[in-house]
């Protein structure tokens, strides 16, 4: 850790911290000139200074000095560096940049940055994100990684995932992308055993060709979800002025995207919605069932399957008459399938065993509202133990606070899905449908 403080308040003294925190279990030198150890480790002047073998820098001092740094890194034979210093193209620093990069291409140092917020490997235990945890919470073990441009982006999404419980592998943001972009880590990710998802915040690209073959490449293989910002023109001059980032024209972007085969998010809450719903089976078809038990949700959820292309599944008679024999008569036996405001967590799980033996059903939105006085926790365990009983694509919607969202928590805890509201389910249901008819096409 090159930079590393004793002043609580300097990125060097969290990123340590952090290093320290995760628990990595291989050995963590700090640099600092003027202190003899930072938190407990042993201080070294120079890197030059160490004798053992040194496999990655993390460098966080000033642009003007973090040249002549990566440098010293080359001498040391060091193969990778994190340079988390701004002060480069973002400002308009072009040739400090291109030093960086000829420094970079003459040791064969690979460096993630500058201007970057750093990187977590969930499963190697490397934190090394500046942010203290108290303010950004991290995510457990999973298996959805990230890339963001935007360091502030992606803390917003990491926290966001930290908070969900869905789980990632790895989060690298790359910043000013001089030596290595965003193509380079979509190859990288496109061959690790430890990532079946990626997802990406991308402001702008070096080398269109370059990020098109690497894209396609990759969404052949793993879901690839993408947030293009600098859209409109004053968005562009502002992605410039952040990353240094040639946005480009967006409409050329967007078709890019698509031809690639990566799924489009919208928005902000979109990236982090669509990132959730590949945690599910491979939808085999567009026929869903939804089950609620507030009619107006039904409603709603019947609205956004047929804005968002996808058909209300027709369910058997049989299933309709085993079901009319065990629940009350005041039950609509239709779809959406409405259990009723007094329904119990029993009933929600009579319905989803008979749902997913049905040959009509591909996928299933289960809306609850907890706030039902006849309705418990207990329905969490019936919603879990249907999506472990079938390969349907379960998707799970409710709305509310502190209690709702502690038991979503749960339900994805699991692997299954949540959103908030039906609209936001079946969006994103029709768009991971989209990508895999794609993917079976090509």
């Amino acid at each position: 850790m090159i930079g590393a403080s004793r002043d609580p308040a300097k990125v060097g003294h969290a990123i340590l911290k952090n290093l320290i925190r995760s628990g990595y279990a291989g050995k963590l030198y700090a640099i600092n000139p003027h202190a003899k150890s930072v938190l407990g480790i042993k201080s070294y002047k120079s890197i030059l200074d160490i004798r053992g073998k040194i496999d990655c820098a993390i460098i966080a001092v000033p642009a003007k000095v973090a040249n002549a740094v990566l440098k010293q890194c080359g001498k040391k034979k060091v193969k990778g560096a994190i340079i988390i210093s701004g002060g480069y193209k973002e400002i308009g620093q072009y040739k400090l940049e291109k030093e960086l990069a000829d420094i970079s291409k003459k040791y064969g140092i690979a460096v993630i940055g500058p201007n970057c917020l750093g990187i977590v490997n969930v499963h190697k235990h490397i934190d090394s994100i500046f942010l203290p945890t108290y303010k950004m919470k991290r995510p457990q073990l999973g298996r959805i990684s990230f890339l963001t441009q935007s360091g502030a982006v992606g803390s917003t999404i990491l926290d966001l995932i930290g908070e969900s419980n869905i789980g990632a592998s790895k989060f690298i943001s790359y910043g000013n992308a001089a030596v290595i972009d965003e193509s380079d880590l979509l190859k990288y990710l496109r061959e690790d055993n430890e990532t079946d998802i990626i997802v990406a915040y991308i402001e702008g690209v070096s080398d269109g060709r370059k990020f098109y073959d690497e894209l396609k490449k990759t969404a052949k293989k793993k879901p690839v979800i993408v947030l293009k910002a600098g859209k409109g023109e004053f968005a562009s001059h502002a992605a410039k002025s952040h990353t240094g980032a040639l946005a480009g024209d967006y409409r050329v972007f967007s078709s890019m995207l698509k031809q690639a085969g990566a799924v489009e998010a919208e928005n902000l809450e979109d990236l982090f919605n669509l990132s959730k719903i590949f945690l599910q089976p491979l939808p085999k078809g567009d026929r869903v069932l939804v089950i609620t038990n507030g009619g107006g949700d039904g409603v709603l959820a019947a609205d956004a399957i047929e804005k968002y292309g996808l058909k209300m599944a027709d369910i058997s008679r049989g299933m309709k008459l085993r079901l009319k024999k065990i629940f009350p008569k005041y039950t609509v036996i239709s779809n959406p399938l409405d259990l009723t405001g007094d329904a119990d967590s029993e009933r929600y799980g009579k319905a989803l065993q008979e749902a997913i033996k049905e040959k009509n059903v591909d996928a299933i939105i289960v809306i609850t509202l907890f706030q039902t006085a006849g309705l418990n926790s207990d329905v969490v365990h019936e919603v879990i133990s249907a999506a472990n009983s079938t390969d349907k694509t379960i998707v799970s919607v409710a709305t509310g606070g502190r209690y709702t969202q502690m038991l979503l928590n749960i339900i994805e805890s699991y692997g299954i899905p949540a959103y908030e509201s039906p609209a936001d389910a079946v969006s994103s249901l029709s768009k991971s449908l989209q990508y895999y008819k794609k993917r079976a096409r090509d």
